[in-house]
């Protein structure tokens, strides 16, 4: 464990994991945790989008040290706050008062991207930190890197990004790329969690030298809670992340729809995951008739809370991630992984470069229901010795060992 910095860190969230779930607000609390029992003077603030008491734009959540900043942005193509008074007025007096050395964001959004400039000006020998979890800065598209038409995107341009989004000229967006990159300037660190997120913002314009990858900080409490299956015979599969569109949930399902009769006696497959209230009203009709109609196999269990992965991870055989965008670093393939349980995933992204197939997992073709439904085929054949996956899975590291990571950025 490395010695006390003697610094005061702020790090920023564009939401509290009490109250929103997503892995980035769950990877910048599992930091605030850790560097909070190291002993270090660390505050955490996350945006909050509920009205506060009394007006203010702050209000504490757990203790004094956990702060909920009540604001929005104004502008969702610019990601842009640049009009209000919460954080050209408010949030500046708190950085006054808290006078803090590090300032370490794990996004923007929600927040309005004029912070980074807010913190700069306010706190001009402050070191900034910025740790990026999806390609929002190049993509309009919930920073998904996923056309309108749903394809794939291998490289932004102003043009392409028009088309996606015909109501928006090129210029439109040449003009959006110039303004978040003139913010960016104000940050003195990147952290990337995967190789492949860090290349798709050195292709989009960043210095490579100034972003690190490290990977997303996990929960520091004990994983390695012994296998607890009760049935030997069923095979049991296990999806963890929000429900929406691409997760690959439907991937999933359908390819779970194309299994064997036979094959679908010995498997059970087990759907963790929240905010599917917040899906449109047809896919929430789709996802339900989807689990009504493999009730016997698919066991839809809601949202979970995170203290629960170890026991819930302990009775699963393979956790599936079939995500269908270019997904970065999911935190589940790290909780997994530490729980001693191979991960079938998408082969893009940072998917395919956290999975080594054959070895810790196995990769299907992304966005292809058969190919998936081939593959968990084949994770039940004689020919895969389950034992095998286990015993090469390796850690990427707890909660002290990222953390130790981080901390020559802090200095």
């Amino acid at each position: 464990m490395s010695s006390k910095l003697n610094k005061r860190i702020l790090l920023i969230s564009h939401g509290h994991p009490d109250l929103k779930k997503g892995g980035a607000e769950v990877a910048s609390y599992n930091m605030f945790k850790e560097l909070k029992v190291r002993g270090e003077d660390v505050y955490y603030l996350a945006h909050c989008p509920q009205v506060p008491h009394g007006g203010t734009s702050f209000s504490a959540r757990n203790s004094a040290k956990e702060i909920l900043f009540h604001t929005n942005i104004e502008d969702g193509f610019l990601v842009s706050n640049f009009a209000s008074r919460a954080l050209w007025k408010e949030f500046r007096d708190l950085l006054v008062l808290l006078n803090p050395e590090v300032v370490h964001l794990h996004h923007y959004l929600s927040l309005g991207i004029e912070i980074l400039e807010v913190i700069r000006n306010t706190l001009p020998n402050a070191k900034i930190i910025l740790t990026l979890h999806e390609y929002l800065a190049i993509c309009h598209n919930k920073g998904l890197m996923v056309k309108s038409n749903g394809a794939l995107c291998y490289r932004s341009s102003s043009r392409d990004c028009s088309n996606c989004f015909p109501e928006k000229s090129p210029a439109d967006f040449f003009l959006r790329e110039k303004y978040i990159k003139r913010l960016f300037v104000n940050i003195d660190k990147f952290i990337s969690p995967s190789h492949f997120l860090k290349s798709r913002y050195v292709d989009w314009g960043l210095e490579d030298s100034k972003i690190s990858v490290i990977e997303n900080t996990v929960n520091s409490s004990e994983m390695n809670i012994t296998n607890n299956k009760g049935d030997d015979y069923l095979t049991r599969f296990a999806f963890f992340g929000q429900i929406n569109p691409h997760k690959g949930i439907e991937v999933l399902l359908e390819a779970v729809q194309l299994l064997p009769n036979k094959v679908k006696k010995r498997v059970a497959f087990d759907i963790y995951g929240a905010n599917l209230s917040e899906q449109s009203v047809i896919f929430q009709e789709r996802f339900k008739d989807a689990i009504d109609s493999l009730k016997d196999t698919v066991f839809f269990h809601g949202s979970y809370e995170q203290v629960r992965m170890p026991k819930i991870l302990s009775k699963v055989d393979w956790v599936v991630v079939p995500s269908t965008w270019w997904e970065n670093s999911p935190m589940v393939i790290q909780e997994a992984f530490k729980q001693r349980v191979p991960v079938i995933v998408s082969d893009i992204g940072g998917l395919a470069e956290k999975v080594k197939h054959g070895i810790d997992g196995l990769q299907f073709d992304a966005r292809n229901a058969v190919d998936l439904a081939q593959t968990i085929t084949f994770s039940l054949s004689k020919h895969v010795d389950h034992a095998y996956f286990v015993g090469n899975i390796q850690s990427s590291g707890d909660a002290s060992d990222i953390v130790d990571q981080h901390i020559p950025h802090y200095s």
